[in-house]
């Protein structure tokens, strides 16, 4: 699994445990619904990283996290 669909899996639920639908997460960004489903099922314009940023972590042994903020309240 890629860095970008652990990134999607972890967003998708998210989305599921706070019942935001991916319209609900277009009003909530300012994106477009095209836009979220679009970053969210992967395809070409998905928003993938920079190849550079890709490189970067490839070369340092790093990856990219999404987990909740400390502290804060679920709706």
């Amino acid at each position: 699994m890629s860095m970008n669909d652990e990134l999607r899996s972890v967003v998708s639920a998210r989305l599921e445990e706070r019942h935001m639908s991916r319209a609900d997460l277009a009003r909530a960004t300012g994106k477009t619904p095209q836009a979220i489903t679009r970053a969210l099922n992967g395809g070409k314009d998905s928003g993938s990283p920079p190849p550079v940023w890709a490189a970067i972590l490839d070369a340092l042994d790093l990856q990219l996290t999404a987990q909740p903020r400390t502290g804060e309240e679920t709706p």
